[in-house]
């Protein structure tokens, strides 16, 4: 299990869940509506009141962020971050050889497919 501060994300807004929702609304086209609960990236559980806004954006995840006590964010999450993370789960436990003939599993669209909600 993994949380936030274990990714090197952007804030790009602070404010109400209504303001940094409206926020991913108005600046970002490719949008998915989640529940609150659902797993946004590995590790990362969404809060708020659905719907909630997530977008997809130059290789980067958007998505309103509430961490207890501290308010909610709009954070951007570059998916090198994710797809590392993801890499070095499917690497573990897998000998040097078995690295090195693997399959690319780095591309933005393999990612992409892993994703729930893309």
């Amino acid at each position: 299990m993994s949380c936030i501060d274990n990714y090197n994300y952007d804030i790009l807004h602070k404010g109400s869940f209504k303001e940094c929702a409206q926020y991913i609304k108005n600046n970002y086209k490719n949008i998915r509506n989640l529940n609150a609960g659902e797993e946004v990236i590995e590790g990362v559980m969404l809060i708020g009141k659905p719907p909630i806004p997530v977008a997809y954006h130059d290789d980067y995840i958007i998505f309103p962020y509430t961490k207890p006590c501290y308010g909610t964010y709009v954070l951007r999450v570059p998916l090198k971050e994710y797809m590392q993370s993801h890499k070095e789960k499917m690497n573990k436990g897998k000998d040097k050889k078995d690295r090195k003939s693997g399959s690319d599993s780095g591309s933005v669209k393999n990612i992409l497919s892993k994703l729930k909600f893309w």
